[in-house]
């Protein structure tokens, strides 16, 4: 049998894709591909940034008969003429560009002081993923206009003065300038082509709750509905109209924002929340970062959470109300609330493209500073009700306890016996306790000192894990390193068709902890083959995470007000954002001091909580099976991991190598 040539890998082999081409690539690193919502929001958060600058008053969303959609706005309009450097109409790099917008100034004069993100893709991902876009601007007594067709102009500008019938349009509109832009998404870009129009009432009725005196307003011409969000009284309100069951205490609710003499944050950045406590029923949650919803939560809502506990937990111990051997924790305050979070942050860094989470850590303290203080005062000033929160904390704590002390009860008739690395926790509320498999002795010491010591263990890994993905289960435990992890967690190895007893668990979250560099994905490989191949239930339950530690340190030196600062940042891309931010803020060329970690035991113990191991704070990545084919992934990870597999991966290389960043 003739042996199949490998395929050719040359300098030809390489491709550059260039414009609009990478998004249409792969649009699943851009967007969500479920529904074209998300693109659409794109076009409306535009919109919305205008009136949070305070530029404009209404914004208009149209549901046309061809499933196209129209979001008109009343802002500046955006500019048309030439760009000074780029020699094309700013219009039209707005929509082709992929990082080309108004947001990259956040100084002094910039565009946009607050604004949705800094990931600067936005409106040009929504053109080139469909099939048309007509965009006009008003501006200026202009009106410019231009049409795209799969990404590339199709209808160069065209600009002209506004005549009597534009103005008498724009009467009617009340709106002398602003953006109007229709999409007909495509698609085939996008699992279903419907708009999921509830969704998108949500959407825009919350923009209008947290744009207090911005009309928003949708209309579906199919249906010939028609309705218009204008709120006055803000959060409360709307907390109040989607609450469920009765609040134990009235709502809580305030702002605080940074003003110009603020040492820590800059002027502008803040919060404003409203919260209730119930007994009963689903709690409410809702968070926005510059008026974008945070779905998966983030920093600000870490921030409410600490400052929320902080205050109550402050108001109990002053009045002496907590019983002996009860120990309060951030999540029996926060496990009753419902709340609705806004806040404002200069320079938002979000994690992925269709920022659904908040992963700024000055969030943390930004929000905390602000709740807090104005919750002690209130609960100081309203003591009744602040004996009912407590009541409902404390109520919380002894529930909590006491089904940990039911695990551990079932536990204790084991015969196992716990690793002598292994340094535990004091807690035993399996939902709350979490061990970290650390590399190495150096980094287990440092880990052993900056953790929590009330749920938080560690357990130190000496040199490389064992590929065991060929190994028999029987055989496991003649391994030092596999038989600690087995007994520390637990759980006894088992299969994906079997049915392991998880009531001896002792951890809710099992997480991998490894230095950022190459040695450190070798090792995290390894533990997740193992937990693939051994303990598939614990990743199908949900227990198993990777911790993600920082590869580089910034210092920057004091500047103006703000006194020297130390940021984190997980790769090459974050550390290129931190240093466009200093240059923004005035700090002069190579002033800072940047510092690369070689491994975990590099950090000390406060570095090590700070960055990866406070919850507030730090990286955590759930490793889920999501909908995966099992047998195609058995055979995928046998060619990575199996011994007799070389010829294999040689190939997987050469057809893959060119979209693999190296780290050397």
């Amino acid at each position: 049998m003739a042996v199949k040539p490998p395929p050719e890998y040359s300098e030809s082999s390489i491709r550059v894709l260039k414009g609009l081409e990478p998004v249409k690539q792969r649009p699943g690193m851009y967007t969500r591909t479920d529904n074209p919502l998300h693109v659409i929001q794109e076009v409306l958060d535009n919109a919305a940034d205008e009136s949070l600058g305070g530029y404009g008053k209404k914004i208009k969303v149209i549901v046309h008969n061809d499933s196209s959609v129209t979001v008109e706005d009343d802002g500046r309009g955006i500019p048309f003429g030439m760009h000074p450097e780029e020699k094309a109409p700013v219009i039209e790099l707005v929509f082709t560009r992929l990082h080309a917008g108004g947001k990259f100034d956040k100084g002094s004069g910039g565009a946009y002081s607050f604004s949705g993100g800094l990931h600067g893709v936005g409106v040009s991902v929504t053109n080139a993923l469909a099939r048309r876009l007509e965009a006009t601007s008003y501006r200026d007594g202009m009106v410019a206009s231009m049409v795209f067709e799969n990404g590339d102009v199709a209808v160069p500008l065209q600009t002209r003065a506004a005549n009597a019938d534009d103005r008498a349009a724009d009467a009617a509109r009340d709106r002398k300038s602003g953006t109007t832009v229709r999409v007909w998404p495509d698609p085939k870009y996008f699992e279903s082509a419907v708009l999921p129009m509830a969704e998108l009432t949500h959407l825009l009725r919350s923009k209008a709750v947290l744009m207090p005196g911005v009309s928003v307003s949708l209309l579906v011409e199919k249906t010939k509905e028609s309705q218009t969000w204008l709120y006055k009284g803000g959060l409360r309100d709307y907390l109040m109209q989607t609450l469920n069951g009765e609040p134990v205490i009235p709502l809580f609710d305030g702002e605080g924002f940074a003003d110009s003499q603020s040492d820590n944050f800059a002027e502008g950045e803040g919060a404003a929340w409203c919260v209730a406590f119930t007994e009963e029923g689903q709690p409410v949650r809702e968070s926005y970062v510059n008026l974008i919803p945070t779905s998966a939560g983030g920093t600000h809502e870490s921030g409410l959470r600490d400052g929320l506990f902080t205050a109550v937990k402050s108001f109990i111990e002053f009045h002496s109300l907590l019983p002996k051997g009860v120990k309060l924790m951030p999540e029996d305050v926060f496990a009753r609330a419902s709340y609705v979070l806004s806040t404002k942050v200069l320079d938002p860094q979000f994690q992925g493209q269709i920022k659904e989470r908040l992963n700024s850590r000055d969030a943390v303290r930004l929000v905390s500073s602000f709740v807090r203080p104005a919750l002690e005062l209130w609960l100081n000033q309203h003591v009744e009700y602040g004996k009912k929160l407590a009541e409902l904390a404390i109520k919380a704590a002894q529930s909590r306890q006491k089904a940990g002390q039911k695990v551990e009860k079932r536990k204790s008739s084991g015969v196992a016996v716990l690793p002598g690395k292994l340094t535990d926790c004091e807690s035993r509320d399996i939902a709350y306790n979490e061990v970290f498999l650390v590399e190495g002795d150096s980094a287990g010491g440092s880990a052993k000192m900056g953790r929590d010591k009330e749920n938080q263990a560690v357990l130190p890994l000496r040199g490389k894990v064992l590929n065991t993905w060929e190994v028999d289960r029987d055989r496991l435990f003649a391994n030092t390193e596999i038989h600690d992890i087995s007994v520390a967690i637990g759980v006894d190895p088992h299969g994906p068709n079997d049915t392991p007893d998880l009531s001896a668990l002792r951890y809710g979250k099992i997480c991998i902890l490894s230095d950022a560099d190459v040695d450190g994905s070798h090792i995290q490989v390894l533990l997740l083959t193992l937990f693939f191949r051994h303990f598939p239930k614990l990743i199908e339950t949900g227990h198993v995470f990777v911790a993600r530690p920082p590869l580089f340190r910034v210092d920057a030196p004091a500047r103006g007000k703000k006194p020297a600062s130390k940021a984190y940042a997980l790769d090459e891309g974050e550390l290129s954002a931190i240093l466009d931010k200093l240059r923004k803020e005035g700090v002069r060329e190579a002033a800072w001091t940047i510092s690369r970690f070689k491994g975990l035991g590099e950090m000390n113990a406060e570095q090590l909580w700070d960055t990866t191991l406070n919850p507030d704070t730090r990286r955590l990545l759930p490793v889920a099976l999501g909908d995966i084919d099992f047998a195609a992934t058995e055979a995928l990870i046998t060619k990575l991991m199996g011994k007799g597999e070389a010829a294999a991966r040689r190939e997987l290389m050469e057809l893959h190598g060119d979209s693999v960043e190296v780290d050397v």
